[in-house]
């Protein structure tokens, strides 16, 4: 049996050269290290890189109804696989069963990695008998496992990072929105949290794009952040978030006056009255920042790894 790598720089510890890399994701989409290393994997010459995602409760999200949490699985990859893109690298996806135990089987079953990069907690336990997701994997497969914590262990005891969770939906590619998040994390040290509930007549689709593409440009500033689409009401959203996710401070985005249904329901007082970290709250516009062109490093991580993506379905959901 192989033992677990943890996320460090450099190149990796095994030879992924013509092989496909895994992505498991059991928490929420995208995050800083993990484009890191499936970069790095990208250019030590692995041809494909698929993601795959259990259609289980996000850490913070109240679900319930079986259709949402397929809907949720399916946002965490495809967030995901467009933040990729932006970076040049195509990735397949798929979502898989319930249970992650189970779904990280079939995803090995299915695309027969070199290498499985499993983003999660550092602290994931499932099953009955409350299993470490990370340590099970170890123990149960040949193919080598490398953790890469959705949230870095070095910045938990850093005093002078501050976690701030977003929360913007109609607003969150605004130009408005980034141009503050960048100029706060300028300052002094940021990690970004953000979550999009429900707003507006926006599609899942054009969420996941929109939270993709404000996720790649932090990436391009060397901040870190993650984030979901959320399909609770905004104020449960809130509510789930601050009792899973480390919050130093709120942020509510929103567009301006009237236009917000938001400020409309009292999303801005209730949240007050929910928390004694600071709330702000900023109008941005309802404009979608353009998508950056690929730098250089992204059009020869592109030279190395580009395929053609498949659409995201239920490979597996009812296998068992």
């Amino acid at each position: 049996m192989t033992e677990a790598s943890h996320n460090g720089g450099g190149a990796p510890a095994i030879d992924v050269s013509g092989g496909t890399v895994l992505v498991f994701l059991n928490e929420v989409a995208g995050g800083r290290k993990l484009l890191a290393q499936v970069r790095e994997r990208i250019e030590a010459g692995a041809e494909r890189v698929a993601i795959a995602a259990p259609q289980n409760q996000p850490v913070a999200g109240q679900i319930v109804d079986r259709d949402e949490l397929s809907d949720a699985a399916r946002s965490r990859v495809e967030v995901t696989q467009s933040v990729f893109a932006e970076f040049g690298i195509e990735a397949e996806g798929s979502v898989f069963d319930p249970d992650p135990l189970l779904a990280l089987d079939d995803a090995i079953r299915a695309y027969e990695p070199t290498e499985v990069l499993l983003s999660c907690l550092s602290e994931s336990r499932y099953g009955l008998r409350r299993r470490d997701l990370v340590e099970w994997a170890v123990g149960h497969f040949e193919v080598p496992m490398t953790h890469v914590p959705v949230r870095i262990d070095d910045d938990a005891v850093r005093w002078d990072v501050t976690h701030t969770l977003v929360v913007a939906t109609q607003t969150v590619a605004s130009g408005d929105l980034l141009g503050r998040l960048k100029s706060r994390a300028a300052e002094s040290p940021h990690r970004y949290t953000f979550i999009c509930p429900r707003s507006g007549e926006l599609s899942r689709e054009e969420v996941c794009e929109r939270l993709a593409r404000t996720l790649a440009e932090m990436y391009r500033s060397d901040i870190d952040a993650t984030g979901q689409p959320m399909s609770p009401a905004p104020f449960a959203a809130v509510e789930n978030a601050v009792e899973h996710y480390r919050v130093d401070e709120i942020l509510i985005s929103t567009l301006a006056g009237e236009q917000s249904a938001w400020l409309g329901e009292g999303l801005i007082d209730r949240v007050h009255e929910l928390t004694d970290k600071p709330v702000e709250h900023v109008e941005a516009g309802g404009d979608v920042a353009p998508s950056a062109v690929p730098d250089a490093d992204a059009e020869e991580a592109k030279g190395h790894g580009r395929h053609e993506g498949v659409a995201v379905g239920d490979t597996a959901g009812e296998a068992h």
